[in-house]
């Protein structure tokens, strides 16, 4: 069942042609005429669709959230539709390590469907997320209008990561958005025994690319988002290795990502980042901090850069 709930929190309408409209969507086949949002809209950002079975088994639940968490601790926006199983198990996990999740309904957004997941969709906003349809506020979901928002789930996503589905499946739909969209498509394999498995293997069969573990994940996020591999948000003690704005440490990554830096070059990029001058010591702090994570190494020229896949930095102090 639906029912009429409002969800608290910013309103937007936006057409196709407002600034705040999604150039992922404008780009899909049938892109929307108009977005209902409830939240923040700049959440509506290319990020990584997770979804997969409503009768999800415990597996399916479990890698769900595994990989919604992974994605999210690198400042990936996690995608789906709000559905029980898979899709609520992503944006939980989302919501757990504090990352942004946008959810897509059926129907519109004061028309709450499953109604129990009324709790889950209001954190969403409140984090900072959003919730979207293409319907109107108060429009009932029907049963076909969930086949036509998985084109924009698969849409606003640079790629889709199937979790569990088995023969048939509506999740297959959505893979078949992602393609249409000349997007990206994942999946995590299961049980060849598994009849929940099904669907899910037989799109590895047909070309898909398989998630096997979390180390080759990470470096499907680095292919695809261009993130590093390591999750840039807290160390084992609860201090923020880039602690202050997202922007700014962003810029720092991205910079070091691209090329090999030194200390007076990293000062020039975080001067223009923070709009300060004296960072010269917000930038020494965040070069120890992210080697002490082995998020970083000091090459032997002395400038810095990505630390090697799965090495700790030659400089790492333990």
């Amino acid at each position: 069942m639906s029912a009429d709930v409002l969800l608290k929190g910013e309103r937007y309408e936006l057409a196709a042609d407002d600034s705040l409209y999604p150039q992922a969507l404008a780009l899909i086949a049938r892109s929307p005429r108009k977005l209902f949002v409830v939240g923040d809209p700049h959440a509506l950002r290319e990020g990584l669709a997770v979804i997969g079975a409503r009768k999800a088994t415990p597996y399916g639940r479990g890698c769900a959230r595994r990989f919604a968490s992974i994605a999210a601790e690198r400042g990936i926006v996690i995608i789906s539709g709000g559905a029980r199983g898979c899709d609520a198990a992503a944006h939980e996990a989302a919501l757990e390590v504090g990352g942004k999740t946008v959810v897509f309904l059926g129907g519109g957004c004061d028309r709450v469907y499953p109604f129990e997941h009324k709790g889950l969709f209001q954190r969403v906003v409140d984090a900072g997320g959003a919730v979207v349809s293409e319907q109107p506020w108060e429009c009932d979901p029907r049963p076909y209008m969930f086949r036509e928002r998985n084109r924009l789930i698969a849409g606003l996503a640079r790629a889709t990561l199937i979790v569990e589905a088995g023969l048939p499946s509506g999740t297959f739909s959505t893979a078949d958005e992602a393609l249409a969209a000349n997007r990206d498509v994942l999946v995590v394999p299961g049980s060849i025994t598994s009849v929940y498995s099904r669907g899910a293997n037989r799109l590895i069969y047909q070309g898909a690319t398989p998630v096997v573990d979390e180390e080759t994940f990470g470096d499907q996020l680095f292919d695809l988002f261009g993130c590093l591999r390591y999750p840039w948000t807290e160390n084992r003690e609860g201090d923020e290795v880039c602690k202050g704005d997202a922007d700014v440490n962003g810029a720092l990554l991205e910079s070091l990502r691209a090329e090999p830096l030194g200390v007076e070059e990293l000062v020039g990029v975080a001067r223009l980042a923070f709009g300060e001058e004296d960072v010269l010591t917000k930038v020494m702090v965040w070069l120890a901090k992210a080697q002490s994570r082995g998020l970083i190494a000091q090459y032997p020229d002395g400038r810095y850069g990505p630390a090697m896949s799965g090495s700790p930095s030659p400089l790492r102090t333990r």
